[in-house]
């Protein structure tokens, strides 16, 4: 992956998955707490992490931009996932974010949902972008007003329940 995909920030680097980051991923998969709101509110396992990898490069290989390992640039470690997403069956180009539970609210999800929203409006000329948060994510729906989201309507069933659809555009 010579070209590959990397965006950085003071203190992050989002970068493509790799194989070796399968058991950090399963840990932070494997979290009740942001369980809840993903995989049809179930935690993953091994198995399906791996799986999760495999897709987050699949979409890489078919599109040129996909869910990103985020790295905490002075340890290497991995702190979580964000970036641009947009596969068959989702509304619209999508950034997301989830952090490693012992890293929450230390703004990791700020700062990388919006270095990847603005690789977005500056690589894929697109105009907006969502973020789908389920009704009940405060802490990720508060991540999306810091990023100046708005709140434009609830898909009713999304992937087993309710999303709420967050709507990006370039800042001023």
């Amino acid at each position: 992956m010579a070209d590959a995909l990397v965006i950085e920030t003071p203190r992050l680097r989002l970068r493509p998955f790799r194989e070796d980051d399968l058991d950090e991923l399963t840990r932070i998969n494997s979290d009740p707490e942001a369980a809840r709101f993903l995989n049809y509110g179930k935690a993953m396992s091994r198995a399906e992490s791996w799986r999760q990898i495999a897709v987050f490069l699949g979409h890489m290989q078919l599109r040129g931009y996909s869910m990103l390992a985020i790295e905490d640039r002075d340890t290497r470690s991995l702190l979580g996932r964000s970036g641009p997403w947009s596969p068959e069956g989702w509304p619209m180009l999508e950034v997301g974010w989830l952090v490693a539970a012992e890293r929450r609210g230390q703004g990791i999800a700020t700062e990388a949902g919006r270095a990847s929203i603005e690789w977005c409006f500056a690589n894929l000329g697109v105009v907006e972008v969502c973020s789908l948060i389920r009704p009940d994510n405060v802490a990720s729906a508060r991540v999306a007003q810091k990023l100046g989201a708005r709140r434009d309507r609830q898909l009713g069933e999304f992937f087993g329940s309710p999303a709420d659809l967050w709507i990006h555009t370039p800042r001023a």
